[in-house]
């Protein structure tokens, strides 16, 4: 096995040419399902190993540091049964590996409580009407496809084995149409995030909607990219990195996430980048999971996040809920969107700020119609209480989810410019990619600069006042204040379906009212 420094584009060809082994007998969105577990087991094996060296080092004999993690299993981060070790799954024969695998990851999970529901969701035995899903012939392939190359403390970089991880939730999502969007936003577009929301040493950072974790990573990345923020090494026992200096506090990471596999993928992602990260599984917008022992929501300095646009929730989730979240007003059943908004914003520091991917109608719906509608009267009580920041407007196609552009909005509990909205149109600053456009890294650098330095610049961005965006009848639509070409901007179809719901609605909400006044009167009968 070959394995010293490697570097990301290795470790790029190499993980998909895994990945590829079984990519005729499984359906392409279950792939991830099976081999990102064993990357996983991988990593740790080799870990584990390296410490048991170390101590082995430490004590000047290799036998006596074996008896020693045997008899006690604290002294390495995690630790691996014999039978789970990828020394001895590697030399293997393809006869009963699939039982070998599923023993493996099960006896890991036993081991290590904090790895269950982790590493252990795949069964690599699984059958379907009386076939293995994947044989085990394929799984042998697999594995000493996977055996060329170490993942230990001295092989590769916790990012840079991170980064190839994102590498394959990526490929997978260009092969999983629709439901990428769930588990996977766009690197270069969590990376924005990150810049905008701009982490400092020791702070909070939350996810509500945090998928495969990617939004969570990137802010720590962004950290350790400005601050030099040194990453404990994986032999760190718990508890060790409060002993940090503050001037070298990591991020504290926290999400919630409501798919089970979708969470175990997050678990892994932030273990492979060495983040001691708290995800809970459920769903935010009923059980949010972080609370404080009064019942309140938890608070944190940073919150990002890409949930999923327009979801369906009943009015009355809203309505009765436990937490002051929804203060801003009840979100139309059509779309969460303003749902999300506001228990994010129930979610932040008195001094905090947050980052939300949203659809485009998000920030435009309902402006410049006759009568209210709910979600024009929740923004124009965030533009009246003067905590929307600015709004930024993708390009087309970006996505996994949707060939439909998304928009980026940022609010703030502590502005730096009070009573003005940065609105930037970056619909036009990608390169055209296949399956899906991209941001290079110079136009996440360029509109980052746009927000950090608060500049208006000719068909890009715009500063507008409060006094404006009412006279706008509180349209944050980009596009609406800075033209990048002659072309009056249509109505997406799914913002005209979601207006459409929400007005049939409303509809039936007036028919209710309406029934009950006539009943009153008497001129009904029940």
């Amino acid at each position: 096995m070959t394995g010293k420094n490697l570097d990301i584009s290795t470790l790029e060809s190499w993980l998909w040419e895994a990945a590829c082994k079984i990519r005729g007998p499984v359906d392409a969105p279950k792939y991830k399902d099976y081999i990102l577990p064993l990357i996983f087991l991988k990593r740790l094996s080799n870990v584990f190993a390296d410490e048991v060296q170390g101590l082995g080092e430490e004590y000047e004999d290799a036998d006596v540091a074996q008896q020693l993690v045997e008899a006690d299993h604290s002294l390495v981060r995690f630790y691996i049964p014999p039978k789970a070790r990828w020394s001895y799954l590697a030399q293997l024969s393809p006869v009963g590996l699939g039982e070998s695998l599923t023993d493996a990851v099960r006896a890991v999970s036993r081991e290590n409580p904090r790895l269950a529901g982790v590493i252990d969701v795949t069964d690599y035995n699984a059958t379907t009407a009386g076939q293995r899903i994947v044989s085990d012939q394929h799984l042998h392939e697999l594995v000493q496809v996977l055996n060329k190359h170490r993942l230990g403390l001295h092989d590769v970089e916790p990012d840079i084995l991170g980064r190839a991880y994102e590498y394959l939730l990526r490929k997978f999502a260009e092969g999983q149409g629709q439901s990428a969007g769930e588990f996977y936003t766009p690197r270069m577009v969590g990376v924005l995030m990150s810049k905008i929301l701009a982490p400092e040493p020791g702070m909070t950072v939350y996810d509500p909607a945090c998928g495969s974790g990617g939004l969570l990573i990137k802010c720590h990345l962004e950290l350790v990219e400005k601050f030099g923020v040194p990453t404990p090494s994986p032999s760190l026992k718990e508890g060790e990195r409060k002993a940090l200096p503050s001037t070298a506090a990591p991020l504290q990471v926290f999400g919630q996430e409501i798919n089970p596999t979708t969470f175990a993928m997050s678990r892994m992602n932030t273990f492979i980048h060495d983040i001691e990260a708290e995800i809970a599984l459920g769903d935010t917008m009923r059980t949010p999971r972080f609370t404080r022992s009064d019942g309140s929501l938890r608070q944190f300095d940073l919150v990002t996040a890409n949930p999923m646009w327009n979801q369906n929730f009943p009015t009355d989730l809203y309505e009765n809920h436990p937490f002051e979240r929804f203060t801003k007003g009840i979100p139309p059943g059509s779309s969460a969107d303003w749902g999300w908004v506001q228990h994010m914003m129930a979610s932040l520091a008195p001094n905090g700020r947050m980052a939300i991917v949203l659809d485009t109608g998000s920030v435009s719906r309902g402006s410049g119609n006759v009568g209210s509608n709910r979600e024009r009267d929740i923004r124009k009580a965030y533009v009246e209480s003067d905590q929307i920041d600015a709004v930024f407007l993708m390009p087309e196609n970006l996505f996994y989810n949707t060939t439909a552009p998304g928009i980026i909005m940022v609010l703030n509990k502590d502005k730096k410019h009070p009573g003005e909205i940065l609105l930037v149109n970056a619909s036009q600053l990608f390169v055209k990619g296949r399956p899906k456009n991209e941001f290079t890294e110079d136009h996440v650098s360029r509109i980052a600069t746009l927000y950090n330095q608060w500049k208006a610049e000719e068909e890009v961005s715009k500063i507008v006042s409060i006094e404006e965006a009412a006279k706008n009848d509180y349209n944050l639509s980009p596009s609406r204040y800075v033209s990048t070409n002659d072309e009056e901007p249509v109505l997406p179809l799914e913002d005209a379906i979601v207006l459409l719901e929400e007005a049939e609605e409303e509809r039936k909400q007036s028919d209710i009212a309406l029934s009950k006044v006539l009943r009153n009167l008497g001129l009904i009968r029940e």
